[in-house]
């Protein structure tokens, strides 16, 4: 699975308590939250030099996220290990 695709699963199955604005959304103490395209930036993608070059919400900038949406050029696993380099944790809460 391509991290861009994995990461748009995860945006679109997170839970109602970490909605954005939400009470739970605040960041645990002393830690920061991964940046959206943090990664793709860090690692110069070519298609997100593309995307920074677009106005938001513009019909070619949606078209070259459609990119990253579908067919992003780096794997999970590229980015899973990129997470683990730089120290992120993937944390959820109690049940």
């Amino acid at each position: 699975m391509k991290c861009r695709k994995l990461l748009g699963i995860l945006a679109k199955e997170k839970p109602k308590q970490f909605a954005e604005g939400g009470a739970d959304a605040m960041p645990i103490s002393g830690y920061v939250d991964y940046q959206r395209r943090e990664y793709c930036k860090a690692i110069a993608c070519p298609v997100q030099a593309l995307l920074d070059k677009q106005a938001p919400d513009s019909d070619a900038y949606e078209a070259i996220r459609a990119i990253c949406r579908t067919h992003c050029i780096h794997s999970t696993y590229e980015f899973h290990h990129w997470l683990i380099k730089k120290g992120y944790l993937i944390v959820r809460p109690e049940q």
